[in-house]
């Protein structure tokens, strides 16, 4: 990613005012990530739906910040998946990425939990309780 476009999204992370700066990076990487995944797959570049944008986030978020990841979205003002349908239409009417006729921010509604994707299937919290063995 260029020093250019880092500085252009979070210009337009200030214009919107709603989320931090590295929602709109993570969510540009994403929408990347979630391109590549289906060039890799068809050897065709294609639009990608919301919903395949999604799956493209929670992939990255995973691989990136485990059963933080939720956290790390709250931090960045992003509480459900409908934020990241704000975000990724942010960046349309920027110019930043694009879309279709058929796009529209609904395609992000009630996408995933984030309780459900980063908390529950991750056993962290059983690790971290583990009981002790006593010394002899």
């Amino acid at each position: 990613m260029t020093r250019d476009l880092e500085t252009r999204l979070a210009e337009v992370a200030q214009q919107y005012g709603r989320y931090k700066a590295n929602a709109y990076l993570f969510t540009y990487e994403a929408v990347s990530y979630t391109v590549d995944r289906r060039y890799a797959a068809t050897l065709e570049f294609g639009h990608v739906t919301g919903r395949e944008v999604l799956e493209g986030i929670k992939e990255l978020a995973l691989a990136r910040f485990g059963f933080m990841a939720k956290t790390v979205f709250q931090e960045w003002g992003v509480g459900a998946t409908e934020d990241f349908g704000e975000i990724v239409f942010h960046l349309v009417r920027e110019g930043v990425v694009s879309k279709t006729d058929n796009d529209s921010v609904g395609d992000f509604a009630r996408g995933f939990d984030f309780d459900e994707v980063f908390v529950r299937h991750h056993d962290w919290l059983g690790r971290l309780a583990e009981p002790r063995t006593s010394r002899p």
